[in-house]
């Protein structure tokens, strides 16, 4: 999608609608959105099952533990872990790292990790936060001013034969000095 193309309403009731999208999507991609909604939802069947009573016809099913208030507790910590991942984006680290041993706690003391339903996405979750990280926008030049074209070429002037990297710019030649040491054991070869 060009974000200079222009964009075509049909009425004006959806011009709210797509103003709200474009918004929406803009904000989604400055944090770890994925992240986050996975860890917010693996948070509902790990606190949700150890307090659930299923019902089949005249059959209840009570899956009530011992660990129910250590469910209820881990599953309202990864909801928070979740919101705290599209809020606060300083802390997706440990948020991660976080959510990634709620979700191994959780297999012991909530059923399973609420039967697999709250274990997967906690621990996919905890894994989409280590690895986001904050983006610079295209148009944006690098930090010293210099345009990326210049950086470019330098990149190019920089490479040897085939693409092995040359001499920096930063760099001396090697040349021969009383200073250096030689494979000749240190002598110098004038003398």
């Amino acid at each position: 999608m060009n974000p200079q193309a222009p964009v075509y309403v049909r009425a004006e009731d959806d011009a709210w609608l797509t103003m709200v999208w474009y918004r929406f999507y803009a904000w989604r991609g400055r944090r770890p959105f994925w992240a986050g909604l996975f860890t917010l939802f693996s948070g509902f069947p790990i606190a949700y099952f150890p307090y659930a009573d299923l019902r089949l016809g005249n059959l209840s099913l009570a899956m009530a533990t011992t660990g129910g208030a250590g469910a209820l507790i881990i599953g309202i910590l990864l909801i928070t872990l979740g919101l705290a991942l599209w809020f606060q984006q300083a802390i997706r680290v440990f948020a991660g790292v976080a959510s990634i041993l709620l979700a191994l706690v959780s297999l012991p003391v909530s059923n399973l990790g609420g039967f697999g339903l709250g274990f997967v996405p906690a621990i996919l979750g905890g894994a989409l936060a280590l690895a986001w990280v904050p983006g610079q926008p295209a148009d944006e030049a690098p930090a010293d001013g210099r345009s990326a074209a210049v950086d470019l070429g330098k990149a190019e002037t920089m490479a040897g034969p085939h693409g092995v990297p040359g001499q920096r710019d930063t760099e001396t030649p090697a040349y021969a000095s009383e200073t250096t040491a030689h494979a000749d054991g240190g002598r110098n070869s004038a003398g």
